[in-house]
């Protein structure tokens, strides 16, 4: 996020897009709903009336996919309008040539017969959000997993640029991230490009410097593999052994089927986790960790807010932190590793090696944390990033982009759309909150249609539906609701059976290899 969730209260105007925040970041959602109840206006972007709509100014249910070619729409308007930030554009951007001359294809006309949403309410969400600066735009995984993905998120930073809402509190461009911390495994390197704090691997100077750290010789200069590429790895023989902590890959892959022969083709795979899942049945060998409450260490939040984890529970039985597991691994292979807690890894290590992150000692995070940037030890962290207008390569770049149409569309033999995402009272796979006690509030998982779909197929509401793809089938209750707009099938993966992703398409973005987990064609029929 180059912002902060405590400004998402006194915003002006919020654009979320792709975000069900309601129920997958509800605590962000009650900040916007808090906005909205202030007088703040909230345009909603979801092919769903998804329950933020019932607070929205504007809810455009565009089709699913069709993102970019809204947001192309948007900035045509803005252009042909002179609605744009002008002076910004000048003194903080580059490229906009280049941009301008795209979205000219992309008329409002032309928009509609894509987005399925009329011109004239595409005229009317730029005129809305050039009529209030700054305006805040929110997305999560609505925009990301898609093959276009990063196309769809370059979109939404070249649209926030030409609006001038960079650099400004209420304004930015703020990605509310999936999952738990998944903010800090990146800062801390956890991506096969980049060492922690987001050096590349390409350069020679910070190769130089983490071997010399970490007491090796001539580390990778080329990025290593992705998930997509570790997995088809295993069934080709190119990766030998595969270690997965913290993650239950079975169940939250694409096409679960792939996903299974993939792990059992491995010739030595390893798991850490806190409890058994579906993805350690695959496991040579497991090792017990310890949770997140039975260790010291941080937390990075999507605002970049590195905050303190602390210990409240003492780890059951032979668990252990995940930091002392991969020691003692490394010791085994000839390695003495000198920190020996979450907070000397840290202090030791982590600020001293990442600049971003140098001001961030432990015992500055005591109370509510520090965002990065944070340079040196007397810099209060960076709420907001951007200021003025200045980017990290001087000037904002527009990026200019073309839209595509997801990898699969509904056809004669699979005339449905399958979206997925998560319900408000599970998380994940449920390898937590289905030992809660929270399958009393959802005990089992549902296919969401329309209730003109549900009238033309003979659907009633709790009927056992079969939801059917190129990959497989499931067998599960319909769930009857305007939520959902017609042609559309609405899943989570938060239960083995009924799991979405026994559906889901193995086809991923290009460039970030993520999952297109928001599209692929269904058909459906009463049992």
């Amino acid at each position: 996020m180059t912002n902060s969730f405590g400004e998402f209260a006194d915003a002006k105007m919020l654009l979320v897009i792709g975000s069900n925040m309601t129920e997958a970041h509800p605590v962000a959602a009650t900040f916007v709903k808090n906005a909205v109840m202030k007088g703040a206006e909230l345009i909603l972007v979801d092919p769903r009336k998804q329950p933020l709509a019932d607070f929205a100014t504007i809810h455009v249910p565009l089709k699913v996919g069709s993102d970019i070619a809204f947001l192309n729409g948007l900035m045509n308007v803005l252009i042909a309008e002179d609605l744009y930030d002008k002076e910004f554009v000048a003194n903080s951007c580059k490229g906009f040539d280049e941009l301008k001359e795209k979205v000219k294809e992309y008329t409002p006309e032309y928009v509609a017969g894509i987005t399925g949403i009329s011109a004239d309410m595409l005229r009317e969400v730029a005129r809305k959000l050039s009529s209030v600066k700054p305006a805040m735009c929110c997305y999560t995984l609505g925009i990301t997993e898609h093959t276009c993905g990063r196309n769809n998120v370059l979109s939404v930073a070249n649209l926030q640029m030409l609006l001038g809402n960079m650099g400004l509190e209420g304004g930015g461009v703020n990605p509310l991230r999936g999952q738990n911390n998944v903010q800090g495994a990146c800062d801390m390197g956890a991506l096969p490009n980049v060492f922690p704090g987001y050096q590349q691997v390409a350069n020679p100077d910070a190769r130089a410097k983490f071997e010399k750290a970490w007491g090796v010789e001539k580390l990778p200069e080329k990025p290593g593999l992705m998930i997509p590429q570790m997995m088809e790895g295993l069934v080709s023989g190119k990766v030998k052994a595969l270690w997965i902590f913290g993650e239950n890959l079975a169940n939250t892959e694409p096409d679960i089927a792939k996903v299974e022969h993939e792990l059992s083709s491995a010739e030595f795979l390893v798991c850490s986790d806190i409890f058994p899942t579906e993805t350690t049945r695959f496991a040579h060998v497991v090792f017990p960790a310890a949770a997140w409450s039975e260790d010291d260490g941080t937390f990075t939040s999507s605002e970049r807010r590195v905050s303190r984890v602390r210990k409240v529970s003492q780890a059951p039985g032979q668990a252990k932190p995940n930091w002392w597991i991969f020691k003692e691994v490394a010791k085994k292979m000839g390695h003495e590793w000198k920190s020996n807690s979450g907070p000397e890894i840290w202090d030791n290590e982590v600020s001293i090696l990442a600049p971003a992150l140098a001001g961030i000692k432990f015992r500055r995070i005591e109370g509510d944390g520090l965002q990065w940037p944070c340079p040196n030890e007397e810099h209060p962290g960076t709420p907001v990033l951007h200021r003025g207008g200045v980017f990290t390569s001087g000037k904002g770049q527009f990026t200019p982009v073309e839209w595509t149409p997801p990898a699969e569309v509904p056809d004669k033999e699979y005339p449905f759309v399958l979206s997925t995402g998560r319900r408000l009272y599970h998380y994940h796979t449920r390898t937590q909150t289905g030992r809660s006690g929270l399958d009393y509030l959802l005990g089992e998982e549902t296919a969401d249609i329309s209730p003109a779909d549900a009238g033309s197929l003979g659907i009633v509401h709790g009927d056992i539906i079969r939801v059917r793809s190129r990959r497989g089938e499931v067998k599960v209750k319909a769930k009857v609701t305007d939520q959902v707009p017609k042609g559309m099938v609405w899943m989570a993966f938060h239960f083995r059976d009924g799991n979405a992703n026994w559906l889901t398409n193995a086809v991923f973005d290009p460039f970030t290899q993520t999952a297109e987990y928001k599209a692929c064609a269904v058909a459906i029929e009463k049992i």
